[in-house]
C-alpha cells in the first residue's frame, strides 16, 4: 500500500503558496513549476482543497489563500480532503475471502481491529503536524542557504 503523491503536492501546495505569497502571482502554472508536474494536476488538487474548505480560491488571479490560520490545519486535514479513504477504511481488504478455508473465514477476525489500530496511530501521528510547520521549516532551511 502506498499513498498516493496528493497527499505530498498538497503539503507542497501550502508551502508554496505561503512563501511566495507577497511576491508571485500564485497560479496552477506557477505551482505546477515548483513540484514540477502538470497544471491540470495541480487544479485538480486545489479544487479537492477548497472543497474541503482548506482554501479559497480566486480565478484568474491567481488568489489561494487559506481558510483557517496554517497553525490549525493539520497534515490529517490535508490527508482527509485529497486521498479517497473507502469507507474511512485506510486498508482496502480484499473482497470474499474463502469461507470453507479456516484462514479465509477468520482473516477479518485476526486483521480488523489491527488494522483499525494501525490507521487510528497514523492519523494520531498527523494531527500533530500543521501547514504552520512546514512554514517555520521553509524559513529554516532558507535562512540556512542564505
Amino acid at each position: 500500500m502506498q499513498i498516493s503523491s496528493r497527499f505530498t503536492v498538497a503539503l507542497h501546495i501550502f508551502t508554496c503558496v505561503d512563501t511566495f505569497k507577497d511576491d508571485y502571482k500564485i497560479t496552477s502554472d506557477f505551482l505546477a513549476g515548483s513540484i514540477n508536474t502538470n497544471p491540470v494536476i495541480i487544479r485538480k488538487i486545489l479544487t479537492q482543497l477548497k472543497n474541503a474548505g482548506l482554501i479559497t480560491v480566486t480565478r484568474g488571479t491567481g488568489g489561494i489563500t487559506p481558510t483557517r490560520p496554517l497553525k490549525e490545519i493539520t497534515f490529517y486535514d490535508v490527508f482527509e480532503a485529497v486521498e479517497a479513504v473507502e469507507n474511512g477504511d485506510l486498508f482496502n481488504f480484499h473482497a470474499s475471502p474463502n469461507p470453507q478455508c479456516p484462514v479465509g473465514r477468520n482473516i477479518h477476525t485476526l486483521l480488523d481491529d489491527k488494522l483499525k489500530a494501525i490507521q487510528f496511530a497514523m492519523e494520531n501521528e498527523m494531527k500533530k503536524y500543521t501547514i504552520d510547520d512546514l512554514r517555520s521549516g521553509i524559513r529554516e532551511l532558507l535562512a540556512k542557504e542564505g
